[in-house]
């Protein structure tokens, strides 16, 4: 692993909230853990055009501070309420795969979840992981979620 200016690895981790977030953040914390890396956990939004059908204005929505506490509800899930010093976190504005690329230039690993809040929550990849495998000039590691419990039917 390439050292950071503190003579540290580095990995970058996205988060969204989504089941498939935390459970990458929870990899590439002991993946941080195992190596001596700093982590830097990252949150990325986009302004929508549309909230439901109505227009919404940036009056209306405080998106960066909605995904800053989404981002410290993920981290206090997987540290508790006293975040290691080696946890860095970082809010970005933008498409969250490019954002994602963009805060792992120089970084020794990039974790993105498999599926995020996005679509179709049968395929394999979603679009940011896909992009992230694609495009980053660094290792991308795709965490999937642990498989929820079947539960079938009566009878």
């Amino acid at each position: 692993m390439t050292e950071t200016a503190a003579g540290q690895p580095r990995i970058v981790v996205g988060v969204d909230g989504s089941p498939g977030g935390v459970a990458a953040l929870r990899w590439a914390a002991r993946q941080a853990e195992r190596t001596g890396a700093t982590l830097d956990a990252v949150i990325a939004w986009q302004f929508p055009a549309f909230f439901g059908w109505a227009p919404v204005s940036s009056d209306e929505a405080d998106l960066d501070k909605i995904a800053g506490e989404t981002l410290a509800s993920a981290v206090t899930e997987v540290f508790g309420p006293h975040w290691p010093a080696w946890v860095h976190t970082e809010v970005i504005a933008g498409h969250p795969a490019g954002a994602l690329v963009r805060a792992a230039k120089g970084a020794d690993m990039l974790v993105v979840g498999s599926r995020g809040h996005g679509g179709f929550t049968d395929a394999l990849l979603g679009s940011v992981s896909t992009y992230c495998v694609h495009h980053a000039d660094m290792p991308v590691t795709v965490i999937r979620p642990a498989p929820r419990a079947h539960h079938p039917g009566p009878g």
